[in-house]
């Protein structure tokens, strides 16, 4: 046996004895307070996530012994498996897809060793995988410890391979904006989770390809459908397949109508605090009340009618709102971003929507401010909001993915204590939930002297109050500052535009 492999034979015989003597009785943990109950949490996922790191390492290794080339003789084949993922799911005890997660976060974290060992075995080898460069950071995060091998995976599965429009180094600067904005939500104590990190990486991936945006949103357009089938009970059941701008529009409304059960913003005025509370108050479940509610709006379209649908949704009219980098509309290049929305849509629909709803130009400073809407007033006016839902995208806490919809105005110096004023660049959207726990739980929220807005945790989170940075989730603003990555541009020449109506509640 070689050195290492005495080494190695040691130390898992020590860790394995370590775990073993951690308890693994509900009873005792049961005693803990709360504080060192979400210790041990904290600090079992990381022992959890270093073990991964190793299972991917050595996975990926056994996936390099069991490969097509190698035929019966590889590692997997003379074990009697098909496959190494079918060996690893034997071996561990997983489903075949966390096996096949565990052989591909192997074979990046092979690569990257590889590449840092030009000397190393198998550099001549023919079946291993080419080098992917612009996954070195995250494999690197996964080393450090705090990135998962199920979130690395679904980086490198999210954000793909170079094409003829975007290429490896462009990829590069996708996985560090990526990485950024999950250390974000990791620092904060919030999921740094795979299938965010898919999504994330996703969306990135789709701001630098307009062809891949334009080609899945014709797709799903084809695709779209209403269809009438039978369902167990005997009557008909209703599936619809929507397209991605009626998607948005949909999921608006739904949310605009269970909102106060669903933590929603707070309401302002009357008639619609009113509203709100007959919702809270209705006996009917939410499936049950949304149900009567969509019929009731059909039956409120079939007759032309336009006043009564107040009476559904509350004053504030659903509606899509999408949002361009203002060079991208005047070239006609790139994407436009629905708000809300997953996928991005193409310039073309972006002009269609112009079109009929007209737009609002919202400049941009050299930090990424939106021009200065705020009055001496205690409430973010409407355009006020719009500017923050652009700037922002949806909750600025790290990790949270709710919509701007869903969000409510933080002034960042509080309105009472502070004498802050209701500036767009003292605001950002908190969706209810951030929102009472930043008051609630002595977090903060700063603007330093760069622009950039940072999370304060409280003492008892974090003893050194070490700032967290916060991300704008918007895609259209993240389009703008690629655009202009040469200079900043001056606020009244390079806006990002919000076009399409309707409006969100003011926030407290």
């Amino acid at each position: 046996m070689s050195e290492f492999s005495d080494q190695l034979t040691a130390a898992m015989a020590s860790a394995l004895a370590a775990v073993e003597r951690l308890p693994a009785q509900s009873s005792l943990f049961g005693e803990l307070d709360d504080d060192t109950l979400v210790a041990a949490n904290r600090d079992l996922a990381e022992i959890r996530r270093a073990l991964d790191t190793r299972c991917a390492v050595v996975a990926g290794e056994v996936a390099a012994r069991s490969t097509r080339e190698n035929g019966y003789s590889g590692l997997a084949q003379r074990q009697g498996f098909r496959s190494p993922e079918k060996f690893i799911q034997h071996i561990t005890g997983t489903t075949f897809r966390d096996a096949g997660r565990q052989v591909r976060a192997g074979g990046i974290l092979r690569e990257r060793d590889r590449d840092s060992d030009q000397g190393g075995l198998g550099l001549d080898d023919p079946s291993l995988a080419p080098s992917r460069p612009w996954l070195a950071p995250a494999s690197a995060a996964v080393t450090a410890g705090w990135l998962s091998v199920d979130v690395l995976d679904s980086v490198a599965r999210g954000v793909g391979e170079p094409s003829e429009q975007v290429s490896a180094e462009a990829l590069a600067n996708v996985v560090t904006t990526l990485l950024g904005i999950l250390h974000s939500a990791h620092d904060a104590g919030g999921p740094v989770d795979a299938d965010r990190a898919m999504l994330l990486a996703r969306q990135l991936r789709d701001e630098l390809d307009d062809q891949l945006v334009a080609e899945r949103e014709a797709r799903l357009h084809e695709a779209r459908a209403f269809r009438r089938v039978k369902g167990p009970n005997g009557l008909p059941r209703y599936i619809i397949d929507p397209d991605i701008e009626t998607a948005a529009l949909i999921d608006d409304i739904c949310s605009r109508i269970t909102s106060p059960r669903r933590g929603g913003p707070r309401f302002v005025n009357e008639a619609d605090k009113a509203w709100a509370q007959s919702v809270i108050d209705d006996p009917r479940t939410t499936d049950q009340y949304l149900h009567d509610a969509m019929v009731d709006l059909l039956r409120v379209a079939a007759t032309a009618g336009t006043t009564e649908t107040k009476r559904i949704v509350g004053s504030r009219m659903p509606a899509v709102r999408v949002l361009v980098a203002s060079p991208n509309l005047d070239q006609r290049q790139g994407a436009g971003h629905l708000e809300g929305a997953e996928f991005p849509v193409s310039i073309a629909t972006v002009e269609r929507i112009a079109c009929t709803a007209g737009t609002i130009d919202i400049g941009f400073d050299s930090y990424g401010q939106p021009l200065n809407l705020g009055r001496e007033q205690r409430l973010f006016s409407r355009a006020q909001r719009i500017a923050l839902a652009a700037r922002d995208g949806g909750c600025g806490w790290p990790g949270c993915d709710c919509s701007p919809g869903f969000t409510e105005a933080h002034h960042i110096d509080e309105w009472v204590r502070d004498h802050g004023k209701t500036d767009v660049a003292d605001g950002i959207l908190l969706c209810r939930f951030h929102h009472m726990l930043l008051h609630n739980n002595g977090w903060r929220i700063i603007r330093n002297d760069s622009g950039h807005y940072m999370l304060i945790p409280p003492t008892d989170r974090d003893p050194d109050q070490t700032p967290i940075a916060l991300s704008s989730r918007s895609p259209a603003l993240r389009d703008l500052r690629r655009l202009t990555a040469s200079g900043p541009p001056p606020a009244s020449d390079e806006p990002v535009r919000a076009e399409g109506g309707g409006d969100n509640a003011d926030g407290g």
